[in-house]
């Protein structure tokens, strides 16, 4: 391919997300030229909305705590809740994860980078061997105003003002209900205030952790190019050396001297992909709008492999025309259950939201469960939060967009959500028997430690089961919606790019959403995606920085 340069530089990494930010600063630090470019005006990703979770095993806060894990533990956890997906999920694959990630942060530290545990979080498979609690780590609140001008072009989803962080959420769920749940609360809006009467803008979640990792990559002089789609990979002599990008309304190339990483996210928001490979299109993703499969496009037309092309990162989704959220604590709490449209149970509504995300594309197959229905007692929105909604405070915007359906009896909530009431009140009092018992006979819910982490200590026997007898009732559909999705180009243990024989691209290297997730079909833990983003991130970076 002919044509003139435009820029050139060692190191070019496409998208801008946790992972992509990674891969910039660990080239950076190494003192190699590195361009970040990001096809959307806005820098941060689908990162920038998440809780910014990382999850990594034996990591140094952990063994600073002395929580106890090791290499070996995360690795019995691993293989015990991974099937054999194949070459994506290799033992090389999950050994690399395993012995970079407490490396990562201890470079991201030494970079100035500033981590909290979020320590009572426990793994999704608690009980399975080699489970831990508080494996899971995230930035903390820090200052925007050290992005200077970045800060105007970073995405930040509304309601930022008041910083909640992942590890504040199992007790703010309940602080309308339990004393630490109240002074949980008291500090969160102190942290907040602080911030506002000094005039900081608070960066909490994932937008602290991809605004720290942008104020170090802005220090090390990483430049950054936004509005620059990614078009193609440019190939000289069978090794990727460059990037076609679109600028401006004009095709320009730009070298990469080293090699290129495509950290770009998936393709949850192509729907014609997401229909061609998957059940389901883009309606119900919470993922950046931006996430079209530019990426994986472009290494599969330059003989890359691909893999779990069907999968997501799924989970029960709210959805309204203003905005698409996952259902997390809402339908842990006591005095929640979900049925499907026939109003019978299916789920352990407890269990991590890929599986329920995923049990209702299952169910779908046999009953219709798209959507399914959240159904809540009257108690349980006196007591818990829903969202961002404080107990006994429902907006009129919420029943008037129809996220939320009010009903003063059993009898018009079946009505109103076209449930067959006999069955829903049998499903319901089969239900409060079990929590009369603390015992879930259907499904096990409550059983462990996952489960009672979004449940209410104040409720006995079973933190997880409370009746539904008192109204109002409400209901809420659920859409089987993701993070995004975990399908794409295959790499190896050096995040190289793979062709369909097996044999690294040269030049090419990926991670996160863009590669067929180390994970497989499950989800280990809180911030199980992000954590392997930014292993095998920096893994890229240091594998291309490490010849000339």
């Amino acid at each position: 391919m002919g044509g003139e340069w435009a820029g050139e530089f060692d190191v070019v990494v496409v998208g801008s997300g946790a992972a992509g930010l990674t891969a910039a600063v660990t080239a950076a630090a190494r003192g190699r030229r590195t361009l970040l470019v990001e096809k959307s005006r806005f820098w941060g990703g689908t990162t920038a909305y998440s809780g910014g979770g990382v999850w990594i095993p034996a990591n140094p806060l952990m063994q600073a705590d002395g929580a106890g894990d090791s290499l070996e533990e995360g690795l019995r956890y691993l293989d015990a809740i991974i099937d054999d997906v194949g070459p994506a999920s290799s033992h090389e694959r999950r050994l690399a994860f395993l012995e970079q990630g407490p490396k990562l942060v201890e470079q991201l530290t030494g970079l100035g980078f500033r981590w909290q545990r979020t320590e009572r979080y426990p793994d999704y498979y608690p009980q399975r061997p080699g489970g831990r609690i508080g494996r899971s780590l995230e930035g903390r609140v820090v200052d925007g105003r050290v992005l200077g001008p970045f800060l105007a072009t970073m995405r930040r989803p509304a309601g930022t003002a008041i910083p909640v962080q992942s590890r504040d959420l199992d007790l703010l769920v309940h602080a309308g209900r339990s004393p630490r749940g109240a002074l949980q609360a008291a500090r969160v809006l102190a942290r907040a205030a602080a911030f506002r009467g000094t005039g900081r803008v608070p960066l909490a979640a994932g937008g602290s952790l991809v605004g720290q990792l942008m104020a170090i990559g802005r220090r090390l002089a990483v430049s950054v190019q936004l509005g620059s789609p990614l078009r193609s990979l440019v190939v000289e002599g069978g090794r990727v050396t460059g990037v076609e990008l679109e600028r401006d309304g004009r095709h320009e190339r730009v070298r990469a001297n080293l090699g290129v990483v495509l950290t770009a996210g998936g393709f949850a928001r192509n729907d014609e992909l997401r229909r061609r490979y998957q059940p389901v299109g883009e309606q119900w993703s919470s993922a950046s709008r931006a996430d079209q499969g530019d990426a994986i496009e472009a290494g599969v037309a330059v003989g890359a492999a691909t893999a779990l092309m069907d999968e997501a990162w799924w989970g029960p989704s709210f959805v309204t025309e203003a905005a698409r959220t996952f259902c997390l604590w809402e339908r842990s709490l006591p005095g929640a259950i979900i049925v499907d449209r026939t109003a019978k149970r299916f789920v352990n509504e407890s269990a991590s939201y890929v599986d329920v995300g995923r049990a209702i594309l299952d169910r779908d197959r046999v009953a219709p469960a798209i959507p399914s229905w959240l159904i809540l007692d009257g108690d349980h929105r006196r007591r818990y939060l829903f969202g961002s909604v404080p107990p006994r405070i429902t907006p009129r915007a919420l029943l008037d967009s129809g996220l939320l359906i009010r009903a003063e009896s059993l009898e018009e909530l079946a009505r109103r959500t076209e449930l067959d009431e006999p069955v829903l009140r049998e499903t319901i009092e089969r239900f409060n028997g079990y929590a009369a018992r603390g015992v879930d006979e259907e499904f096990g819910r409550g059983g462990n430690a996952y489960d009672n982490y979004y449940g209410d200590p104040r409720v006995h026997p079973n933190p997880n089961l409370g009746p539904i007898r008192n109204p109002p009732f409400w209901a809420a559909r659920l859409y089987p919606g993701d993070l995004g999705t975990k399908g794409g180009l295959l790499t190896d243990e050096r995040a190289r790019v793979l062709d369909e024989s097996g044999a690294a691209i040269p030049g090419l290297y990926a991670a996160g959403n863009t590669t067929a997730s180390v994970m497989g079909r499950t989800y280990p833990g809180p911030g199980g995606t992000l954590g392997p983003a930014m292993v095998f991130a920096q893994l890229a970076a240091l594998d291309l920085t490490s010849w000339e």
